[in-house]
């Protein structure tokens, strides 16, 4: 791993772990985060060709394992600076780029509108632009980013296969606006994240702000790299809990521990290259964070349900990764690998 990496783990070090239980306490993301995170150049690393995916893997990874909370909200920034790299919209790209590869323009996306079958958002082709309608069932950052990348589904496909079905990807303010209810989530974990549901009626969007129409099959094969990239945040609880069960006295179980992890992301890396294989790395990596929550549970005893220990967030986070990002094949999986654990 390169300096990236460092560069990572020195924010996650020096600035995410020592106030992970208070952002959890608080549901509060100190804007210190946000700036330690843009000052090390961690906003970029999508658009950038110096650094490779498995070094972009290893950070998510380590920020994850320091504050789930900081890495969900900062991670989903990476889904814009793709599109915005990738657009043949030169203008837009033009006005946004360079700022959210600094970190100055904050960015979100709205992906699970467009993926279920059927959607659960629809763009309509109007004069001038889109109508969107429908919901945007989990956005992340709403009050924290500047704009949201939302995907939707072309109405005017709507019978079509997937490889004639057309996904509008639109970037838009992140505000209210006419024909958009904001519904604010209760997350279990990771609450911080200013995570909601976007209720639309008539949202306009105008031509100059797509970002691409691919087609569904594109879309979701775009949506394969990022499964490997959400099984980070499993694999970061896991090695945060493996390292606690070291410093409660039992390194022979963090060993056991970490040897797993590092299956689990081997199996994670081979699903790149075998999406078949993917579901079940995903559900293999969040069982392993759930059963190495709880193995910290039993290593410090009383204090992980008595007080304010790391233990308690980490059992939560857990449990986060058994959903967050998840699919209907992922759930399968877990289905039948949990009561086996």
């Amino acid at each position: 791993m390169g300096d990236v990496l460092d560069r990572a783990r020195d924010v996650a070090a020096d600035v995410l772990l020592p106030s992970a239980d208070e952002v959890d306490a608080t549901a509060t993301i100190p804007e210190g985060h946000v700036r330690a995170l843009a000052d090390a150049g961690l906003y970029g690393l999508a658009a950038s060709d110096d650094v490779p995916f498995e070094d972009f893997l290893g950070v998510v990874e380590t920020l994850a394992g320091a504050c789930l909370t900081t890495t969900f909200t900062w991670m989903q920034h990476h889904g814009v600076v793709r599109g915005l790299a990738g657009t043949t919209n030169a203008a837009l790209r033009e006005r946004h780029l360079a700022d959210a590869v600094r970190g100055a323009t904050r960015c979100g996306v709205a992906f699970a509108g467009a993926i279920p079958q059927p959607p659960k958002l629809w763009a309509t082709r109007v004069e001038g632009g889109w109508r969107l309608d429908g919901v945007a069932p989990l956005v992340t950052g709403w009050g924290l980013v500047d704009l949201l990348l939302v995907s939707a589904r072309d109405a005017a496909t709507a019978d079509a296969d997937d490889d004639r079905a057309r996904v509008v990807s639109v970037l838009v303010p992140a505000r209210a606006a006419p024909g958009v209810t904001v519904h604010p989530l209760d997350l279990a974990a990771a609450n911080g994240s200013r995570t909601v549901r976007l209720d639309v009626d008539g949202w306009s969007v105008g031509d100059d702000a797509v970002v691409a129409t691919p087609s569904r099959t594109e879309f979701l094969a775009g949506q394969h790299a990022s499964a490997r990239v959400n099984g980070c945040l499993a694999l970061g609880v896991a090695g945060r809990c493996a390292a606690l069960v070291e410093e409660a006295g039992e390194p022979g179980t963090a060993e056991a521990l970490r040897k797993a992890l590092g299956a689990a992301r081997n199996d994670l890396d081979a699903g790149l290259a075998d999406a078949a294989r993917m579901p079940a790395a995903r559900a293999a990596a969040s069982e392993l964070a759930v059963r190495a929550a709880a193995t910290l549970t039993v290593a410090v005893g009383s204090r992980a349900i008595v007080g304010r220990h790391p233990a308690r967030r980490l059992a939560r986070e857990a449990a986060f990764t058994l959903v967050a990002a998840g699919r209907p094949e992922i759930r399968a999986e877990l289905l039948g690998a949990l009561p086996r654990m």
